[in-house]
């Protein structure tokens, strides 16, 4: 590791971070890696195809690009290991690789409901887990979990997308509290519909209709899902630098609603929660044991 490519901690103090970006190679997440450059940060932007990422980004002297499957492990602790060996920390580790298995439960075949569990629940552990001894060394950090507003609210036909968003939520807001003692800071991001590629056809997988009883409405929904690529309403661009302006707070917000339709559904669930509650409140408060 040479000196001219080390970040000096004083460097790191003015305000230039190290960001490590994972799917960094389309979409979201070539925009949070432009966004990050852009602002005077360094960038690890990592790819299942590396050669893709300078394409997708830009030439730019403080850009490393590696290769990285977050499925695999091994591969995440390369990759993060690859961005000590070239600048010497992390400040801000970004988990943005994902795709979409789309189907009713009953068609999803097990083996894509594991794929999709592996890259969007799994993947993020991987990464994090590698990169959690550096910050913890560090005392610093800012580990950001890009999740979905299905992270918050299932829906039909999303039975395999929202179990992994769900359960990743679940994991980064229990990790929250264990790092913390240590200087790292946690952050889940819940998009609403950002036009992003993750409805393309290279992202997205609908499940083979199979079922009779489920054909007519699994016709209905794929077409409007195919439909939505390229007319959401988000800008990822616009909600990369709302991540660059988070990522200097002092106190990030655990969650983060990025969409006006993300906001609507947060003031949903909540309502529901509270609706939840309250129906059958009494019925709930008196389970206890009588120890008279």
């Amino acid at each position: 590791m040479t000196e001219q490519n080390t970040i000096p901690e004083n460097d790191n103090m003015t305000g230039k971070k190290v960001w490590f970006i994972t799917g960094a190679g389309r979409g979201l997440g070539t925009g949070i890696a432009k966004a990050a450059l852009a602002a005077g940060h360094a960038v690890v932007a990592t790819g299942r195809r590396p050669e893709k990422l300078s394409q997708a980004i830009g030439e730019h002297e403080d850009l490393l690009a590696v290769k990285l499957d977050v499925t695999d492990p091994a591969a995440a602790a390369a990759a993060i290991q690859a961005a000590m060996d070239r600048f010497g920390r992390i400040d801000v580790l970004v988990n943005n690789a994902g795709n979409f298995y789309a189907g009713f439960f009953e068609e999803i075949t097990p083996a894509d409901f594991r794929a999709q569990i592996q890259t969007t629940m799994f993947g993020p552990m991987n990464v994090t887990r590698a990169a959690l001894p550096v910050l913890r060394a560090q005392r610093s950090g800012l580990v950001v979990i890009i999740s979905s507003t299905a992270g918050l609210a299932g829906g039909e036909f999303l039975t395999a997308y929202a179990a992994s968003k769900f359960g990743v939520e679940g994991w980064a807001e229990s990790l929250a509290p264990e790092v913390a003692p240590f200087g790292i800071r946690s952050m889940i991001v819940e998009p609403g519909f950002f036009r992003t590629e993750l409805l393309t056809p290279e992202s997205a997988r609908y499940a083979e209709s199979t079922i009779e009883d489920y054909a007519e409405r699994t016709e209905q929904t794929v077409k409007t899902w195919m439909s939505m690529d390229g007319q959401q309403g988000g800008d990822p661009a616009k909600l990369a630098n709302a991540l660059i302006q988070l990522a200097e707070l002092d106190e990030p917000p655990l969650r983060f609603a990025a969409g006006a339709d993300a906001v609507a559904t947060f003031e949903t669930r909540a309502k529901a929660l509270q609706a939840q509650a309250d129906a059958h409140r009494e019925l709930s408060s008196n389970l206890a044991h009588d120890d008279a």
